[in-house]
């Protein structure tokens, strides 16, 4: 059925309309969702519409989920079928490439993870919640304003981002990139990214598993290795700790169990914190036809449905999925994938959301 555009609007924006209501009343929740507007679908479909964030009013630390697509965005290049079409009709339904920033509003400070290929939309959309909120130290026309870049790998959607920072761009001085020892040597003996390096536009601070980097009085970020496909770097999550919440970010990974051989432990890290963004890439096995998926392994959403199973409810509540392939159901919000994720009491991630870091009762929804 195709669906009448003007009556698609009609109804974006009595939803819009209501869901401004419906935050009223969820002041006090622990976490907040930044949304702005809905789109049905003619099967019946709700599908979520990402558009620019507002700006937030508080004092406290938080972290915000710049995007949740994989490496090369949704929809993808060259693709043709159902599963992007919709995208390609509608910008609205567009998804950025899997990226989170930690922001601390008093101090104006602002910590990228991944460099992603949407870099120019997500650092809009970082300037959308802290230059307009008056927080920012600075608002320089032509600089990023960030304070470090953490990079997870060296796979095409989680660095090359970095490109912007240089003087065919926006010509940053010394923007500190945290890397691991392969990742940083990638950068530093390879071009175009050494080219960053010698001119000064990026500085190169090293890293290490497990070694906490303390961003100040009350924030740190510990990496911790992973198993992937680590054909030029190491692969890295990150662990983010603010004054009373902690965040976990993982958004590539071979499998859980090959983690489980290297003597990690997801259920361990998804205890410890309060949120958890793990890799759902791929819903289930046989998702792209013709391809032999073994070579790009991931954690399929039902063997993590599966294996959480086990989780106590609290610690299940924590999870939700992020870095979405174009084929995967829940980047369209399909209401059958979205349903079996539910019942099992987890969720998936959502594109300019925001956690908390703190507590305190008066900033914790920072709308």
């Amino acid at each position: 059925m195709r669906r009448s555009v003007a009556g698609s609007r009609t109804r974006y924006r009595v939803l819009n309309t209501l869901y401004h209501v419906h935050m009223m009343f969820l002041h006090k929740c622990s976490y907040f969702v930044l949304f702005i507007g809905v789109v049905l679908t003619g099967c019946g479909q709700t599908q979520l519409r990402a558009s620019e964030p507002d700006a937030v009013q508080t004092t406290e630390p938080f972290v915000m989920v710049l995007g949740v697509a994989q490496d090369a965005g949704y929809p993808q290049a060259a693709c043709r079928r159902d599963c992007c079409a919709a995208a390609w009709a509608d910008p609205g339904l567009k998804r950025l490439v899997s990226s989170m920033a930690i922001v601390d509003p008093q101090s104006g400070k602002r910590w990228l993870i991944d460099a992603t290929p949407d870099f120019r939309e997500q650092l809009h959309a970082l300037d959308a919640v802290t230059h307009q909120s008056g927080h920012a130290t600075s608002r320089s026309i032509s600089k990023s304003d960030l304070t470090g870049v953490f990079l997870t790998h060296a796979h095409i959607g989680h660095y090359t981002g970095l490109t912007q920072l240089g003087r065919e761009v926006i010509g940053d001085p010394k923007t500190p990139v945290f890397a691991m020892p392969r990742m940083a040597d990638f950068l530093t003996n390879n071009g175009p990214w050494n080219l960053l390096v010698e001119a000064g536009h990026i500085e190169i601070m090293p890293i290490a598993d497990g070694q906490t980097i303390r961003l100040n009085d009350d924030l740190t970020i510990t990496p911790m290795l992973v198993p992937h496909r680590d054909e030029f770097s190491e692969t890295v999550g990150y662990r983010i700790e603010g004054p009373d919440r902690s965040v976990l970010f993982i958004p590539d990974i071979d499998k859980w169990s090959a983690w489980d051989t290297l003597g990690g432990s997801i259920e361990a890290e998804i205890a410890r914190v309060d949120v958890a963004y793990l890799d759902g890439t791929f819903f289930a096995s046989g998702e792209i036809p013709g391809r032999d998926m073994s070579e790009i392994p991931h954690p399929f959403i039902e063997e993590s449905l599966d294996r959480f199973a086990a989780l106590r409810v609290n610690d299940r509540a924590k999870i939700r999925f992020i870095h979405f392939n174009h084929t995967n159901p829940v980047v369209r919000d399909d209401p059958e994938a979205m349903q079996k994720i539910q019942a099992m009491g987890m969720r998936t991630a959502r594109q300019f959301e925001m956690f908390a870091l703190t507590t305190d009762q008066g900033t914790r929804d920072a709308r």
